[in-house]
C-alpha cells in the first residue's frame, strides 16, 4: 500500500505545523530541546523527532546516550505519515543527525511525503562542527548533507566552518563565501544564511550573517556576544523556520533571528548561566 492510498485530503484540519528532526538532550537546550520551545512560542504545533538522545552535550566530563536505533528512527517517521501529520505539515526542520543512515532515510522520507504534500518546506541546519571544535560528527555525514539533503531543501543555515566543509575548501573572504553558498543553490534550494560569515574580516565586537539567494547577497551585522553556550545555531535556525512558517519574508526573518539570538545571549550571560534558555520575556514577544 502506498502513501497515496491512505491519505485522505478531506480528513480535517492540520494536526502539525512543523516537524523538527534534531538531537534531544535531557540537560541543556540544544537541538530539539531549544527548537521546540521557539516554534511553540510562535504558536506552532510541533512534532519533535529525535536523532540522538543524550544526557547533555559532549563538552561535559560525562555524557550518556547515543543515536536513535535506525528502526526506531524509520518507524517514527513512518508513524507521522500514518497519523497524517507529515502529509499536512508546512515545514520540516532538520538539524543534528546521528548517523549517515539517518540522513539517507530522511531524504527518502521527504520524497515520499512530497508525493502528496508537494508544498512541504524543508529547511536544514547542516550540523558538522565549528571553528573552535572542528568536525564533531561522523565525517561520512558531510557528503550526505551536501549531496543528498541540501538539494532537497529550500534553505540552509550553516555556520562559516560548515560551509567550508560543504564546499571542500577554505573560504577566507566574503566573496569566496558568497560564491560557495551560491554554488549550493538550485531549483529547490533558494537560500542559504551563513552565520559567523568570514569572522576574520569582522571587528572584535561584530559578527555577520550572509544571506545568499538567486537574486544576490544580503549582509546582516549584529553584536558579538562572547559566551561558550551551545545551541545558538539551533536557536537561529528555529527562529527563521518559525517566521517562515508564519509567512514572514526571508530577509525580515533573518534580520529578526539575528536580533533575537543576540537578545537571548545577552540574557543568558547576564544571568550567569552556562546553558541556553528562551527567556519568558522573549517568548512572549515572539508570540505577539
Amino acid at each position: 500500500m502506498s502513501i497515496t492510498d491512505t491519505f485522505r485530503p478531506d480528513a480535517g484540519m492540520r494536526l502539525i505545523d512543523v516537524i523538527s528532526v534534531q538531537s534531544q538532550v535531557a540537560y541543556g537546550n540544544v537541538g530539539n530541546s531549544i527548537a521546540v520551545q521557539v516554534l511553540q512560542a510562535f504558536g506552532l504545533q510541533v512534532a519533535a523527532v529525535p536523532t540522538v538522545i543524550l544526557g547533555n552535550t559532549p563538552h561535559y566530563p560525562t555524557m550518556h546516550g547515543g543515536a536513535l536505533p535506525q528502526d526506531w528512527f524509520e518507524g517514527i517517521l513512518d508513524d507521522l505519515i500514518a497519523r497524517e501529520a507529515a502529509t499536512r505539515a508546512d515545514l520540516v526542520l532538520a538539524g543534528y543527525l546521528g548517523t549517515p543512515a539517518q540522513g539517507l532515510t530522511l531524504a527518502r522520507w521527504i520524497d515520499r511525503v512530497r508525493e502528496v504534500n508537494p508544498a512541504l518546506g524543508f529547511q536544514i541546519d547542516p550540523v558538522i562542527g565549528d571553528r573552535d571544535t572542528g568536525v564533531y560528527i561522523d565525517p561520512a555525514l558531510v557528503p550526505v548533507w551536501r549531496d543528498v539533503l541540501a538539494p532537497r531543501a529550500e534553505g540552509l543555515t550553516p555556520n562559516h566552518f560548515e560551509l567550508e566543509q560543504l564546499a571542500g575548501r577554505p573560504l577566507p573572504t566574503l566573496e569566496s563565501c558568497a560564491e560557495a553558498a551560491a554554488g549550493l543553490l538550485g531549483n529547490t534550494t533558494r537560500w542559504i544564511a551563513v552565520t559567523s560569515a568570514v569572522p576574520e574580516e569582522c571587528t572584535e565586537d561584530l559578527l555577520r550573517v550572509l544571506l545568499v539567494t538567486h537574486e544576490g547577497c544580503e549582509r546582516f551585522e549584529h553584536p558579538r556576544v562572547e559566551h561558550s553556550v551551545k545551541g545558538t545555531g539551533d536557536l537561529f535556525a528555529a527562529l527563521i523556520a518559525a517566521r517562515r512558517a508564519r509567512g514572514v519574508a526571508l530577509s525580515e526573518a533573518v534580520r529578526h533571528a539575528c536580533d533575537d539570538t543576540v537578545a537571548v545571549l545577552h540574557h543568558v550571560r547576564k544571568q550567569g548561566w552556562q546553558e541556553l534558555v528562551l527567556p519568558r520575556s522573549i517568548a512572549r514577544r515572539l508570540a505577539d
